[in-house]
């Protein structure tokens, strides 16, 4: 049987995306289903194989040689389990098993949704060609990946590179996560608006208090619009540079719907990371937004399938 394909999902909290994807990335087919987020494991899981039973309808699933999973997280890939904070019926659970059994016994390989995303910029966008890298998820969560030598690099668990609990401020806020300070609980976008409402700042007639109506209000002028989002990137270029520092980077990619505000964070992150990464090694450190879109998570998680297979084309 040629199978030139691999099935992929894109597991979080708002959905489950689908996709048939070639050895190039192209994406051949596709499904989706809302994430029953609040609901019974089985019903989520009961989305999950709908999302695949939509993809075996079409006549490429023949094709498909493996599946690959990104997934909110955390994950543990060595158990091939998965326990999102935003999907309160799945702890512990034992997804890559059930995907197997979904997919009529496929091989499956399971990451965390921010290495995903980082196997897709490596392999088709802003981190191509990059040897060491971090590519960064900034939105309601903050989350990432790293490349390494030119490899993914999702660590024992599927879970290295995840920036957003790096603690940046030792006497910051309690994190959801159980520590404090962390990236997340600064530069999430729920956690900008959340600051600059306390700082006095007010939505316009729309009553519209998301982070995206902050960063218009900065673009505006408002200071204290503005003075969030430099405190958020203050949190990630902290992050970054210590990332940096650690395991030599020479770029990072930042995606989400937060890194869509464009110079309102890319140039207060940039000059506070020239305050942070002061070292020799991490000086040429460059910072750009990500490329690859909402298609992200679905080419990685096929990027990471197709790595593991003997024939493997993708650049992860």
């Amino acid at each position: 049987m040629h199978t030139d394909l691999v099935a992929a999902l894109d597991i979080g909290g708002t959905k489950i995306a689908g996709a048939l994807v070639d050895g190039h990335g192209r994406i051949q087919a596709r499904a989706q289903r809302p994430t029953p987020a609040q609901e019974h494991g089985e019903t989520v899981m009961r989305a999950v194989a709908e999302v695949l039973g939509d993809l075996a309808e079409s006549p490429l699933w023949e094709r498909a040689g493996a599946v690959g999973i990104g997934s909110a997280g955390p994950v543990d890939a060595s158990a091939g389990t998965v326990s999102p904070v935003n999907v309160p019926g799945w702890r512990d659970f034992p997804l890559v098993e059930r995907v197997r059994a979904a997919s009529g016994g496929l091989p499956v390989e399971l990451i965390g949704d921010g290495v995903a995303i980082t196997a897709a910029e490596h392999w088709q966008g802003a981190a191509r060609g990059h040897d060491n890298a971090l590519c960064m998820v900034v939105s309601t969560g903050v989350g990432g990946g790293l490349v390494l030598g030119g490899r993914l690099h999702p660590g024992p668990t599927g879970n290295a590179g995840h920036i957003g609990h790096i603690s940046v401020d030792l006497d910051g806020d309690p994190c959801p996560c159980g520590s404090r300070g962390c990236v997340e609980r600064i530069a999430s976008g729920p956690n900008i608006a959340r600051r600059a409402l306390a700082e006095g700042w007010r939505p316009g007639p729309d009553g519209d208090t998301s982070a995206a109506a902050v960063a218009a209000a900065a673009r505006a002028g408002d200071p204290v619009a503005m003075a969030s989002f430099e405190r958020a990137a203050q949190a990630l270029a902290a992050g970054i540079a210590a990332t940096a520092t650690l395991v030599e980077i020479d770029i990072a990619v930042i995606g989400g719907g937060v890194g869509k505000a464009g110079e309102v964070l890319f140039t207060p992150l940039r000059k506070a990371l020239s305050d942070y990464a002061t070292l020799s090694f991490v000086r040429r450190l460059t910072v750009t937004p990500a490329q690859m879109g909402t298609d992200a998570g679905l080419v990685g998680a096929a990027a990471a399938a197709l790595a593991r297979r003997p024939d493997a084309t993708a650049g992860v």
